[in-house]
């Protein structure tokens, strides 16, 4: 059944009522707007956009696999800021032949990811259109911290990382060369492992600056290193490449370093930390923010790619 029969307002009454609500709710979708508890005061709040054939393809990725990865490329930004995540808007576009299962399922997986970190969905907009697009906002709660912004890293500062870095890099290579396998880096592009509660963490140990890798590691650490004015030199031999991601880089012809340097899409968290606090649990150091600009490996610049820029 397409969603062209069922009708905007049919189609909005199945995706609400698979849609859970989370503590933070106190009015969900059904009115002119949510209402969502706000006990700090001040809303951290983000946006990001999916675009198919940009962002995602539904032959590569089942609808409740791209709500997953657009619920957490959302979420990973307010824990990037060491706030918790309360709620998603989510804006829907799509053509009117889809079937209403397509966008169920959808809700599905935007209300399981949501589901990790004690949020939901609360309200949103649907359209027809020619390109199916979902967009997200999302929003979180500092819990009387301020939030850790880019402009904070000071030389002498440790870089660490929580999470993975290059594998859904890794998954979108396999995918775009026609395999299917190695599934564990697939899988890690279909569904990224956000380290939400690493956010909220950093932010209690004193990180001075933080940033979700969505682009690459570094492009991103090169946004923390601009609004910062300091150098960044990561050490190559930190970084974890497992056995998979290296037998798939050699079968594929790949340097693993570009992905796990350049590759995006996992959403693990980069921060630095005054070296004298060390670093939380769960944590690894990769480098170190020194005096003077831009980002090195080894002492070296990179020659690969930094990351991911949309217009090019």
């Amino acid at each position: 059944m397409s969603v062209a029969r069922v009708g905007e307002f049919g189609l909005i009454a199945r995706v609400t009522a698979r849609l859970g609500v989370g503590p933070t709710c106190l009015l969900g979708p059904g009115d002119d707007a949510a209402v969502v508890s706000a006990p700090d005061r001040r809303v951290v709040a983000c946006t990001d956009v999916l675009v198919e054939g940009r962002h995602f393809r539904r032959d590569w990725s089942s609808a409740t696999d791209i709500g997953h990865r657009a619920a957490a490329a959302n979420l990973a930004d307010i824990a990037a800021m060491g706030a918790i995540p309360t709620a998603l808007l989510v804006a829907l576009c799509l053509p009117p032949d889809v079937d209403v299962r397509w966008a169920e399922e959808l809700a599905d997986g935007l209300a399981a990811e949501a589901a990790l970190v004690g949020a939901s969905v609360v309200g949103g907009d649907m359209s027809a259109s020619t390109t199916l697009t979902v967009a997200v906002t999302a929003l979180g709660d500092l819990g009387g911290r301020a939030p850790v912004v880019r402009d904070g890293a000071q030389a002498g500062d440790v870089v660490a990382i929580a999470g993975r870095l290059g594998y859904a890099a890794a998954g979108y290579t396999v995918l775009s060369r026609g395999f299917r396998t190695p599934k564990l880096l697939v899988e890690a592009y279909r569904r990224p492992q956000v380290p939400y509660g690493a956010g909220p963490q950093a932010a209690v140990h004193g990180a001075t600056a933080m940033i979700d890798v969505s682009d690459g590691l570094l492009a991103d650490l090169g946004h923390v290193a601009t609004a910062s004015r300091v150098g960044i030199d990561l050490c190559a031999d930190a970084f974890d490449v497992p056995q998979q991601m290296r037998d798939a880089a050699n079968a594929l012809g790949v340097d693993p370093y570009s992905w796990v340097l350049g590759g995006g899409e996992d959403h693990a968290l980069a921060a630095t930390f005054p070296e004298d606090h060390g670093i939380p649990d769960g944590w690894r150091m990769v480098g170190h923010v020194v005096h003077g600009g831009g980002l090195t490996v080894d002492g070296k610049p990179y020659k690969g790619s930094a990351g991911w820029d949309h217009f090019r």
